[in-house]
This record gives C-alpha cells, sequence and structure tokens, in this order.
C-alpha cells in the first residue's frame, strides 16, 4: 500500500495492518488457499490488486490490472455487484475462458464484491481447494459477503479519517500463517522420523525456493545439499527445467492438493516426486522409480500422477497450456469463419488425437454447420438443418450452453433416444460457443473409439471452445465487413470495359491478402470516338473507406477529363486532389490511344511503367518521364511520351501490388514479368491477363491490391 500523505505513516500503517488482518481472516473461515484483494479508486475504471496471500507474486502477474469491463469473474462481481461462485475449474473455463488458460488447476473461485452504500470499492477473489464440493452452502455464502461488508468498512473508516488506502504499484504479499515449533527433543524425534523414511525428504517454500533437504534426497537428486537450499528447483538442477515440472508445483500451490510425477535425472536414473501442500509451503518425497510403462518389479512404485497413466491419451497440462496458449495466438491470424475452423483443426485435431471437427452455429431456429474438419461422419449430416428445438445434443448443448461428454455411442444413444442417431462415432464431445454469457453455436468433437473424459480434459476442451467462440465472433464481424468492401470496391470499378474497334482488352482486380480490407486500386478504359480512346489505371495510398471514396473521385475526375492531351487530363486531377486536401496521395497513369495513327501517348504521375510487347515478342518496360504524385503540389507538371502502338503490340498497365514485395528486387520482379508477358504472345488476352496475376501470386504472395489492365492492338480486318 502507499500512504496518501507520509507525515500519516502510522495511521495508514495501522489501517493496513486490519486490513491485511481482515482479509486472513476470512481466508481461514472460508478454507481459501489463495486470496487477491482488489482496489476501485475513485473515478477509475480499472481494479488494481493490492493484496495478495497463498502464492507467490509472480503467479498473479496477469491480474494486477483489471478492468471492469473485462470478462473476469472480479470484474464481473463489481460490476454486477454479486457474488460470483466457480465451483470447478471446467466451470471457469466455460464461463471465462482467458483465466482459465493460465489456471488449468483443479480448484473453485469466489469473487466477492466490496461496496459501501452506493460506492464500489472493489472486490475479494478467493480460490478453494478443487476437492471443495461444487455448490456454495447458504453459510459460507454468509461468510464471504460479511466478510467483504467489513473490508468495506474499513477502507471507508481508513477514508473518513483522512488516510484512505491506495493500491501500490505492486500489490502487498501476506506471509504464510506462522506454524509452531517442535521443542529440541521433538525436533529430534521429527528428523529421526523423516530418516526412517525411504527416499528422501525436501520442503519448498510456497513460492518454489527449497528450504529444507535431508542426506538422501540430496544423493537422489546427485547434487550437494548446500548448493540446493534457497534456490528453485528447476534452475538449479538443469535436468527439472521442464516447464511441466513447474507446472506441477504451481498446481499444487494453486489447488491446495497432492500432486505427483515422474522424471528421468540422466543418464537413466527415473524419480518419482511427491507433493504435499499447505498454507505454509510444500513437503516433497523423493522415491527412485521406473521409466514410464516399462515393466515393474513388485513392490516398486510406479509412475504416479493423479492417477492416469504416465503416458495419456492427452497432452500434459504443461503441454496442453502451451497448446492454448499456442492455439489463441494462432487464431488472432484468423478473419474469416473458414480461417478459425482450418486453424483451429490444424492445432487441436492432432494434439488432443480429435478425429472429427465440426463447427456449428443456428441460422433462422435451426443448425448449420459452419465448418469442419477431419473424418466427418454420418451423425454430423443428422444436425444439419436441425430445428434448436430438437431433441439432438447440437441443439441442446447450443440453448442450455452446458457442454455433454460421452465416452461411447451407447451413452449418446441412452441420453438422446429419439433422436435418431446412427453408430458413426465412438467418443464424442459437444461444447456451447459462448460469446458474452450467450451461446452462439456448438462446437462437436468426435473420437474413433471410447474415451473416458477426465475432468482436466473436460476444463481444457471447454477452454478450447471459449477461445474458438471468440475467435468466430471477430470472423462474422470480418466475413460481414468483407463482403460489403468487395460490394463497395465492385461498384467503384467498371463493371464492364467498353468496346472499341481495334482494341482487345483484358482488367483484372486481386484484393491483398486476408485482413486488407478495401483498397485504392482503379482502373478504366474510356471510348472517346471510333478511333481513339483513353486508358487509365491507378493506386490510392491506402486500404479503407477513405482509401476508395478517394479512388471513386479520381477515377471520376479522369473520366471528366479524358479526351484532353494526358498531361492535362492529370494536372486538372491533380488540382482536384491538392483543393481536397485528403491526407492521402495516389499515383496515376494515364493514356490516349490512336488507334488510326498507332500510336500511343501516355503521362504518368509516380506510377509503375507499363509494359509495352512489340509484335515480335520483344517485351520492355517504357521509359517515361516522371511526375510527382497526384495531390502534393498543385502546380505540378506531367511530361508526356509518345510510343508507336502497331496492329499485335500489347501494353500492360499495372498497380505497384503486381511486382512489389518486401524482399524481392524490383528490377528483377519487372523482368521477370516482361518475360512472362513476352510469352504469352500467342494467347488470348484473357489468357495473358490470367497469365501475369498467377505469376504475381506466386512471386509476391497477397501483398498488397493488384489492378492489370491489358490492351491489344488487334490487326486491322482485311
Amino acid at each position: 500500500m502507499e500512504d496518501r500523505a507520509a507525515s500519516s505513516a502510522g495511521a495508514t500503517g495501522s489501517g493496513t495492518e486490519l486490513l491485511d488482518g481482515a482479509v486472513a481472516r476470512l481466508m481461514r473461515e472460508s478454507g481459501a488457499s489463495v486470496g487477491m484483494l482488489y482496489l476501485l479508486p475513485r473515478g477509475e475504471s480499472t481494479l488494481r490488486l493490492a493484496v495478495l496471500a497463498g502464492v507467490p507474486p509472480q503467479l498473479a502477474t496477469p491480474w494486477h490490472r483489471v478492468k471492469l469491463s473485462a470478462p473476469m469473474p472480479v470484474a464481473d462481481a463489481v460490476r454486477h455487484r454479486r457474488l460470483v461462485w466457480l465451483g470447478s475449474q471446467e466451470e471457469l473455463a466455460r464461463r471465462y475462458p482467458r483465466p482459465a488458460l493460465v489456471l488449468p488447476y483443479r480448484l473453485c473461485l469466489a469473487a466477492v464484491p466490496i461496496r459501501t452504500g452506493a460506492t464500489d470499492r472493489g472486490g475479494l477473489v478467493l480460490l478453494l481447494p478443487g476437492s471443495h464440493p461444487p455448490e456454495l452452502s447458504a453459510a459460507e455464502r454468509e461468510t464471504l459477503v460479511s466478510g467483504c461488508r467489513d473490508i468495506g468498512l474499513l477502507l471507508q473508516q481508513a477514508e473518513a479519517g483522512g488516510f484512505p488506502v491506495v493500491p501500490g504499484s505492486s500489490p502487498r504479499v501476506l506471509a504464510p500463517p506462522p506454524f509452531s515449533e517442535p521443542g529440541e527433543g521433538e525436533g529430534a524425534v521429527a528428523l529421526e522420523f523423516v530418516r526412517r523414511l525411504p527416499g528422501g525428504s525436501c520442503a519448498l517454500n510456497l513460492d518454489g525456493t527449497i528450504c529444507f533437504l535431508d542426506g538422501a534426497a540430496a544423493a537422489l537428486l546427485g547434487a550437494d545439499p548446500s548448493g540446493l537450499l534457497g534456490t528453485l528447483p528447476w534452475e538449479s538442477l538443469p535436468w527439472l527445467d521442464d516447464p511441466a515440472v513447474e507446472d506441477r508445483y504451481r498446481d499444487t500451490v494453486v489447488s491446495r492438493e497432492p500432486v505427483s510425477f515422474t522424471v528421468l535425472r540422466p543418464p537413466d536414473h527415473w524419480l518419482s516426486f511427491h507433493l504435499y501442500p499447505s498454507a505454509t509451503g510444500i513437503s516433497v518425497r523423493i522415491l527412485p522409480a521406473v521409466e514410464p510403462d516399462a515393466p515393474r518389479e513388485p513392490g516398486t512404485p510406479g509412475p504416479p500422477g493423479h492417477g492416469r497413466a504416465s503416458r495419456p491419451s492427452v497432452p500434459g497440462r504443461a503441454s496442453a497450456l502451451y497448446q492454448l496458449m499456442h492455439l489463441a495466438a494462432t487464431l488472432t491470424e484468423a478473419v474469416g469463419t473458414r480461417d478459425v475452423v482450418e486453424l483451429a483443426g490444424d492445432q487441436i485435431m492432432p494434439a488432443f488425437r480429435i478425429q472429427t471437427l465440426v463447427v456449428m452455429s443456428s441460422v433462422e431456429g435451426r443448425l448449420r454447420i459452419e465448418g469442419r474438419r477431419g473424418q466427418v461422419p454420418g451423425l454430423m449430416d443428422r444436425f444439419e438443418g436441425a430445428a434448436l428445438s430438437s431433441d439432438t445434443p447440437a441443439s441442446h448443448v447450443l440453448m442450455t450452453g452446458v457442454p455433454g461428454f460421452f465416452t461411447d455411442f451407447a451413452e449418446l444413444v441412452r441420453r438422446y433416444p429419439s433422436a435418431g442417431l446412427l453408430e458413426a462415432v465412438s467418443a464424442c464431445a459437444f461444447l456451447p460457443l459462448v460469446v458474452s454469457g450467450h451461446p452462439v453455436g456448438t462446437l462437436v468433437l468426435a473420437y474413433d473409439r471410447p474415451r473416458v473424459f477426465e475432468p482436466e480434459e473436460r476444463a481444457l476442451l471447454t477452454s478450447v471452445a471459449g477461445l474458438l467462440a471468440q475467435a468466430l465472433d471477430r470472423a462474422r464481424l470480418y466475413d460481414a465487413k468483407d463482403r460489403l468492401s468487395h460490394s463497395l470496391q465492385a461498384h467503384l470499378l467498371p463493371r464492364t470495359l467498353p468496346r472499341v474497334a481495334g482494341l482487345d482488352v483484358a482488367a483484372r482486380y486481386l484484393p491483398a491478402a486476408r485482413g486488407m480490407g478495401i483498397g485504392g486500386d482503379f482502373y478504366d478504359l474510356i471510348r472517346l470516338d471510333d478511333t481513339t480512346a483513353a486508358a487509365t489505371i491507378g493506386d490510392v495510398q491506402g486500404h479503407n473507406v477513405n482509401a476508395a471514396a478517394l479512388m471513386g473521385q479520381v477515377r471520376t475526375a479522369v473520366h471528366a477529363s479524358a479526351g484532353a492531351p494526358p498531361d492535362e487530363v492529370l494536372s486538372r486531377t491533380n488540382r482536384l486532389l491538392t483543393d481536397l486536401d485528403p491526407d492521402l496521395f495516389t499515383s496515376c497513369l494515364y493514356a490516349h490511344l490512336d488507334l488510326a495513327g498507332h500510336r500511343a501517348v501516355l503521362a504518368t504521375a509516380g506510377h509503375p511503367p507499363p509494359l509495352l510487347r512489340q509484335p515480335d515478342g520483344r517485351t520492355e518496360a517504357l521509359d517515361l518521364p516522371p511526375g510527382l504524385l497526384l495531390g502534393v503540389d498543385p502546380g505540378s507538371r506531367y511530361p508526356t511520351a509518345e510510343v508507336p502502338l502497331p496492329p499485335g503490340a500489347a501494353l500492360a498497365l499495372f498497380t505497384d501490388g503486381l511486382v512489389e514485395a518486401p524482399g524481392v528486387d524490383l528490377d528483377d520482379a519487372m523482368a521477370d514479368l516482361a518475360e512472362h508477358f513476352a510469352l504469352a504472345l500467342e494467347q488470348p488476352v484473357d489468357a495473358v491477363a490470367d497469365t501475369l496475376v498467377r505469376y504475381a501470386e506466386q512471386a509476391t504472395p497477397g501483398t498488397d491490391d493488384i489492378a492489370l489492365l491489358i490492351l491489344n492492338a488487334v490487326p486491322e480486318a482485311d
């Protein structure tokens, strides 16, 4: 805590001690193993962690600050002014997938608001061991509510006394409760008792550091005891430097339940570790073990670990946490529904040995399959189009928000006898996709053999569904915006190009890679009379609605001036853009085509030069006199150049997305493009356009919008 006034340190200190005592007392009365007191400073919308008890401070780092709008239990408790109770890790994963990622352990959680009158003062989070019943009794609820009421009164009294308690830059960490020291005789007896036990013994503080180690434990660890005391085992013993080891320590600290695991001490010594936690620290027994899954002699301890086989069919907790964190990071790259399904399938199906993944949503009161991966049995097709009121597991989960786990097909049929399901899968899981507290879809996971879903795996899969639901919500928004963007883009570009005698034309437009939005590239062909035409292409800076709107204005301005000399067309358009002052620059190329005189006059405003292919196939990039980008200087001039355009010759006008990309040499890209243009001499103009676009997709994939306009001067008919 920080004092509001340095001169009142004594008064503030006593208030702080009373507050700490109230938190510690409430933890004892409720049986909580971890306590986190948050304060809400006046006028702020972020809760700040002020007091921490029961775990080392690094475990609470992700939650030092919690916005009131965040999907977190303490934020909901304060915002809605009610107690939030989560009776299992699975329920935490279903309702709050974000904190469940960092706390994949067996636990119960209570979040209680702290307020006096109409003033919100903060909230208290208590973690209870996973052995606690899933329901909170009335007496326990009253203990929590009244305890937080007392804390609120302490905060109010401190404020009324002129010394309000305010959170510091880091939380105050309460010391663990004291324990009685044995007398000299008792200590000797206790030490002799430890020595008689098989294996070795050591003790860890709550922060994980070794505070006691007997000789047998040191011998098994193969280390000098003096070098281990006061250290973290996974830092002082390199072979314990495994995320899974530290994760098991975190598990027992948070859940307050015994944890066991087996580790190889090189080169061939297998050791089993048994951790027994309390409020003051962790007792550890170390025993020799055999290699997991290897035959064992009678009486030799096997590989322990929550009663599961040492090589489970699901990832270990540390591996699963890695998978979830990687999935969360991966899904940030997804910008459409298909992306979400593909990325999720790639990430979690091999990790959890899933054969089928199906994502369903509701459309007009019926189920619709949004995407699917893997082996898709006929069972899933039974759900397509089913009414939300139907007696099917997918509908039931979507409507209730309660997940369903089925060990085998027989269990599924017993639960839904009237669904008419066919035996197409063995085990399966139906998980609600919940957004802002409302189920919006169902995630279906199917397996090719029976499977027992342990509580830990249920929580992990529920966390996966939570991440997937949030990604799908963003993806749907993107899909809607993408459809709108493409519709706007299509209306700003010409629907069709006019027919001009003596000219064969093809145009292509490709938006940039996903997530870039609408672009500012444009092209146009304007028929002036029977023997003349104007062609233009340009690129407005940016990829947003502003760029698209300016692109429409530029295209309209060029259209209005078409027929005038190219330098005048660009000058007029430049003056218009300068007057508009859009803070966006535009490149543009304009060509006046005299088909009777077999020539073209061109001017450029900072645009890539076009390619000219001669009738014999010789191809080059035109060397045009430079001109400044449009919208920079109202007095800019745009010199012109005249080139022959005999029958059989062709011009390729394009935007820089066709040739520019990070790490690609522009001269090399232009040379390659010219070569592809030359080799397409005998192809129809549409085939030529497709050839150049395919080249760009391989050479500069998705880095920018691409606009392409090919003008082929056809030979005169006899």
